[in-house]
């Protein structure tokens, strides 16, 4: 995990929309992952990044595509699915 310095360089993601979409609850989805529930609540306010690997099992725990989660830009405020 990297920790960020200003918002100019921020990831943002939908770890947490995706992770309620599903029931599940931070320590639970830290659980599923290997990592420590504080770790999903750094990921989701964005005060850290996930390394490569940790994103890699987000999208493969959520079945979605790593820029399906990440981005450099922020995500509109609603996502509709097919």
């Amino acid at each position: 995990m990297v920790e960020r310095s200003s918002r100019d360089d921020a990831v943002h993601n939908r770890i947490q929309g995706m992770r309620t979409e599903r029931g599940m609850s931070r320590q639970e989805l830290a659980q599923a992952l290997g990592v420590h529930y504080q770790t999903i609540g750094y990921l989701e306010r964005g005060e850290s990044a996930p390394s490569l690997h940790l994103a890699l099992r987000l999208a493969e725990l959520f079945g979605e595509p790593v820029e399906g989660i990440f981005s450099l830009h922020p995500f509109g405020r609603s996502v509709t699915r097919p």
